[in-house]
């Protein structure tokens, strides 16, 4: 794997996720991990991409809202930030706010590069749908997901996730 060929994705490390309105002890369990892993990436030159889920003020007016009507992630709040562990590896890295899920945005950003791993939450949203996402745009890439680097709402949902993104042919390690 060529360092400048490789890039790594954090998906959606915000705090609404981790310790706030939508978080759970899984999210909580995989920080010093997922920390650990970007600090290493980092050193050894691997380029990181974070995704923070964005919502407008009036989310629960929007249509995911409707179906999931907890605010969280609004553009601007605490709850909306990259966790504090993380947030200095977030320094000289692109950093995409999306809207919803999946990110086009995303797609464009990783285009150059061969092998694209993706780690964070939710595994069952926001992980998977981005994984699902760039395996469409580009199925000769290799992409995986760190199943030990992601969590969901429960192991249950982490483990269906992840079920699903191998029958899609993403690399799960």
């Amino acid at each position: 794997m060529s360092n400048s060929k490789s890039v790594i994705v954090v998906v959606d490390m915000q705090n609404d996720f981790i310790t706030g309105s939508l978080g759970t002890a899984e999210a909580v369990g995989i920080v010093p991990a997922v920390e650990k892993f970007i600090k290493e990436a980092k050193e050894n030159g691997i380029p990181l991409i974070f995704t923070r889920d964005t919502h407008p003020v009036d989310y629960l007016n929007t249509s995911e809202g409707k179906k999931l009507p907890v605010e969280h992630c609004i553009k601007g709040t605490k709850g909306w930030e990259i966790c504090p562990e993380l947030l200095p590896y977030t320094e000289n890295s692109l950093i995409i706010d999306k809207p919803t899920f999946g990110s086009p945005s995303l797609a464009e950003a990783v285009k150059d590069y061969d092998d694209i791993k993706l780690l964070g939450l939710c595994t069952g949203i926001c992980v998977l749908s981005n994984a699902i996402l760039l395996k469409a745009f580009y199925p000769e890439k290799n992409i995986s997901v760190e199943s030990s680097l992601s969590a969901c709402v429960n192991p249950e949902t982490h483990k269906t996730a992840l079920a699903a993104m191998g029958l899609c042919q993403i690399d799960i390690i």
